[in-house]
């Protein structure tokens, strides 16, 4: 999931190299924080958080397909 959320941030974003994506286990829960640039952020966001509501469905219908539980946090 973590390469995933990666690969979609990576395409949107100007600078590339500033994509992290950090993985965290909780209560058998997958949280996952990804991190641009600042001056990146509104292109991840999307207008009215559109782009973030895709990557959050994208991931989703994958964790789905593996039947585990999937959480992502767009973070500053």
């Amino acid at each position: 999931m973590k390469e995933l959320v990666e690969v979609i941030a990576k395409s949107l974003v100007d600078d590339p190299s500033a994509v992290v994506v950090e993985e965290k286990e909780k209560d058998g829960e997958l949280h996952l924080e990804l991190r641009v640039a600042k001056e990146d952020m509104g292109k991840v966001i999307g207008k009215q958080g559109r782009a973030a509501k895709a990557i959050r469905a994208i991931v989703k219908a994958a964790a789905m397909r593996e039947d585990k539980k999937v959480t992502v946090d767009i973070v500053e």
